[in-house]
């Protein structure tokens, strides 16, 4: 590793959330546009699984790879104005409630 680059750390970040209905059509078009968004977490993979018992029921998982240093920041990027804009996005497409969690593994 050179001089001026940070360790990385890895992530995953887990979005749970309930649609109106079964159909993702919507929710699947919305996260293969935001692509470019997830690559801000750095080097993002990007899955959404769809629970077989209740289909309206979702996780999104997206994994990255980050410099340490933007993740021991992660409250700085949640005030960020682009984080902002797309959680806001997210809560107005989910009338339930959005739930999240950061896990490292071990």
């Amino acid at each position: 590793m050179s001089s001026d680059e940070q360790p990385k750390v890895r992530r995953v970040l887990q979005l749970r959330f309930t649609l109106p209905t079964a159909d993702s059509t919507q929710l699947a078009a919305m996260i293969k546009a935001a692509a470019p968004f997830y690559q801000m977490f750095g080097k993002a993979e990007v899955r959404l699984l769809q629970n077989v018992d209740d289909p309206a029921k979702f996780i999104q998982l997206i994994e990255y790879e980050a410099d340490e240093g933007w993740e021991l920041n992660r409250q700085r990027i949640a005030s960020d104005a682009r984080m902002q804009a797309y959680l806001q996005t997210w809560r107005t497409m989910f009338p339930g409630a959005l739930e999240f969690d950061v896990f490292q593994q071990v």
